[in-house]
């Protein structure tokens, strides 16, 4: 075996560590050891096409793998969270008392959220408690599972779903392992609703050619907003506004946040056009998760728009069990408030991501009452010269309360709108796209992608959909050659040649 690694110049120790966890570079789907260890699950996956029930098996086990190379020895927790929610919902069905079934609810909730707040929120808590009493704190040591946040949201809403009778819950344990963990969506989501997916675990596989075209033009325009515009921008950039304001004038401070704002939704709905593309590639459907969102009019239409699993759980799960607009119109207010305030922390243990959701709870509130006032009704749509001003001011409202959701302290929020409003020097703005004019390129690409009419996305979507197979597999490698010259790729992390 050694002399095989010798003449393939591999180093068995090095091929060794890049199956192991590393806590330095976590698995994603742009990484390079993915695209090698999808490239072997497909083989594998086809090869039980056939076989439901093996199939189900291989999946759930690569899924948990998959959490282990993102989160190390803390996939146990995706375990734990499963068992006990499989059983609880279990003993919710055979449980005829109402109040019995809500302590099954209720200890459902205590799991994941006490696994999610001792994660997630200890530090953070014991911290504002030391400030309220004078005491000291020093930071304990918690390591943060990877997408803890999302697979706990997902296993609580069949639970809930259960408790409210409105799913009936799983027989199978592995049936019930296999929708927790499915891995496209378990890191970074869509939060998947157990009604939409169950049914779909146990149909025969089957990938029509639309699906595929489908599937691959996502992972395609996933992989280009996530590893080419926004990881560019992010690290040219916008890191370099971000970590230090007070040395940039507040045109530059001003380009950072719009480079933010783009950088930040081509992170999290790239990531998430690649989990629904692969999933389509694999037999599966999920909902569309961000629909454009900065063409949004109304702060309201934006949280129609942005994270729409997200924004979709808080108000079915949160929103509507304090009460939603049954109440009042000011308990509505207060609950929008309250709802985006946890919208806020569930994305952070920190007071900048609470500031933030409260901004938009105030906003979200705020437009309630004005349509109350004008009569306009839910869901009606502003046109012509009025929406364009409505997308203006609802762009710039975003982006400044990214500011406070990227930034860790109040203090740098504070400077960087300090510059803005004060140091702002627009005579700079000429030299600043020249000298940063790769970076505003791929900025005003993302920009004008994201404005495109929607008729156009549908338009390019079929087109890849007719290509033939080489075709589909020519513009893949293009764009995969693309993400490996714009930045260092670990697609060979253990073999070495020698010229």
């Amino acid at each position: 075996m050694d002399d095989l690694f010798t003449w393939l110049h591999i180093d068995p120790t090095r091929l060794r560590d890049v199956f192991l966890y590393d806590p330095h570079s976590p698995m994603i789907f742009s990484s390079g050891i993915f695209l090698w260890l999808f490239a072997a699950f497909i083989v594998v996956y086809l090869l039980l096409q056939r076989r439901t029930t093996a199939r189900l098996m291989f999946v759930t086990l690569f899924s948990y793998y998959f959490y282990y190379k993102s989160s190390g020895t803390y996939f146990f927790l995706l375990a734990v969270v499963t068992v006990s929610d499989f059983l609880l919902a279990l003993l919710m069905e055979h449980t005829v008392t109402r109040w019995k079934r809500k302590l099954w609810v209720v200890v459902s909730l205590c799991v994941n959220l006490g696994l999610l707040c001792y994660f997630k929120y200890t530090n953070f808590l014991l911290e504002c408690w030391a400030s309220l009493t004078g005491g000291s704190f020093s930071m304990l040591d918690i390591f943060l599972p990877v997408g803890i946040s999302f697979f706990t949201f997902q296993s609580l809403s069949y639970t809930i779903d259960v408790y409210r009778r409105e799913i009936k819950p799983l027989t199978n344990l592995l049936d019930y392992a296999f929708y927790v963990s499915f891995f496209p969506q378990l890191v970074a989501g869509p939060i998947v609703r157990a009604r939409g997916f169950i049914p779909q675990i146990r149909r025969p596989l089957f990938v029509s050619d639309e699906m595929f075209g489908h599937g691959i033009f996502l992972i395609m325009s996933g992989l280009f907003k996530k590893a080419v515009i926004s990881d560019y921008i992010s690290v040219n950039f916008v890191e370099r506004i971000f970590d230090n304001p007070t040395l940039y004038s507040g045109v530059e401070n001003l380009m950072g946040v719009y480079g933010y704002a783009l950088q930040i939704y081509c992170d999290f709905s790239g990531y998430s056009d690649m989990a629904i593309g692969i999933a389509l590639l694999l037999g599966f459907h999920f909902n569309i998760n961000f629909d454009s969102p900065y063409k949004s009019a109304s702060v309201t239409e934006f949280w129609r728009r942005w994270h729409i699993s997200l924004s979709s759980w808080l108000r079915d799960y949160l929103y509507i069990s304090l009460g939603g607009n049954r109440k009042g119109k000011v308990r509505q207010y207060v609950n929008l408030i309250i709802t985006m305030f946890l919208g806020g922390l569930w994305h952070g243990a920190s007071w900048n991501f609470v500031l933030w959701g409260v901004l938009h709870g105030v906003a979200l509130a705020v437009h309630k009452f004005w349509m109350s006032l004008t009569g306009r009704k839910k869901g009606e749509q502003s046109h012509g010269i009025r929406r364009f001003f409505g997308v203006v001011v609802t762009f710039h409202f975003v982006c400044f309360c990214w500011i406070f959701f990227r930034n860790a302290d109040f203090a740098t929020s504070v400077d960087m709108l300090r510059q803005i409003f004060t140091v702002f020097r627009p005579q700079l703005l000429s030299q600043l796209l020249a000298g940063y004019w790769e970076v505003f390129a791929l900025v005003g690409l993302g920009y004008v992608l994201h404005f495109l009419p929607d008729s156009w996305e549908r338009a390019c979507t079929k087109t890849v959909i007719r290509l033939p197979l080489l075709g589909k597999a020519v513009l893949m490698s293009a764009l995969i050659y693309l993400v490996i010259q714009m930045k260092s790729s670990d697609i060979q992390p253990f073999i070495y040649f020698q010229f």
